[in-house]
């Protein structure tokens, strides 16, 4: 979707979801996913035909608490309407959380600067209940700091190959890691990530690493070693979608949207 044809308006929209009975967000032939969702419900509301574009395409399982996007329509509405009349129909496991009409040179993908990612992990013997599908379970016990001091050796502008999936479609590797936190309390562990840019897996990927060196596999300097390898036979295993949260995008101050929704912190 380019720029809107004359007649058209532009809206950025932010939208939460839980991806457990989606196949990502990307619509698919064969199987349901959150973007056929979204825009089924926005057309109803447009009364036309309307696609979007999304600052990041989650896989499946995958979700997201802050995913941008835009679309176009001819037919203008208050923010309200956009709010209300869409969330009607849309699924109970996705919402719609604001709408803003914007310049047509917006692009929900292209103009984000920088994008984040939660990894979330419920680390106890236990395997969750109310929260499955929607946290990671790890029942061994994890050593934190030793995950921090890992992490520091990972960020900046790096070849991240060896945290890309076999299947990526991405050109360049070279994405710049801008923060990589990792927070405790209790049997809780979550990760923040932030990029300019991601490969497939790669948020996956790093905390499958990281993961290894909290259970004392390997030394925290290991996860340097499999970055400059470029070799993704040399990281460990891949994480599954669960715990994986796209908490959302940052734009120019120009556009004048609202800032990325607090994350849940009751973890």
């Amino acid at each position: 979707m380019g720029n809107p044809q004359d007649g058209m308006q532009r809206y950025a929209a932010c939208v939460e979801y839980c991806g457990v009975r989606y196949a990502g967000w990307q619509r698919q032939k064969h199987a349901p996913s959150v973007q056929e969702a979204v825009e089924r419900a926005i057309s109803r509301v447009a009364d036309c035909r309307v696609g979007v574009v999304a600052a990041g395409r989650t896989d499946t399982g995958v979700h997201g608490s802050g995913q941008i996007l835009h679309f176009d329509t001819p037919n203008l509405r208050e923010e309200v309407s956009w709010l209300r009349g869409v969330n009607t129909w849309l699924p109970d496991d996705i919402s719609l959380l604001w709408t803003r009409p914007v310049e047509g040179e917006f692009h929900a993908r292209h103009k984000a600067l920088e994008r984040h990612y939660r990894y979330v992990i419920l680390n106890r013997e236990v395997s969750p209940s109310y929260l499955h599908g929607r946290v990671t379970w790890f029942r061994w016990p994890l050593d934190v700091e030793a995950m921090r001091a890992a992490a520091g050796g990972l960020l900046g502008t790096h070849d991240f190959s060896a945290f890309r999936a076999a299947g990526c479609q991405s050109l360049n590797p070279i994405k710049e890691l801008r923060r990589l936190d990792i927070g405790h309390a209790g049997q809780w562990i979550w990760f923040d990530v932030s990029a300019d840019g991601f490969l497939h897996h790669m948020v996956r990927n790093l905390v499958g690493v990281l993961c290894a060196i909290g259970q004392g596999e390997a030394l925290p300097g290991w996860a340097a070693e499999v970055l400059a390898s470029r070799d993704r036979k040399q990281g460990g295993v891949t994480f599954p979608p669960d715990g994986l949260y796209f908490s959302g995008a940052d734009y120019a101050p120009d556009w004048g949207l609202p800032p990325p929704p607090p994350v849940c912190r009751f973890w």
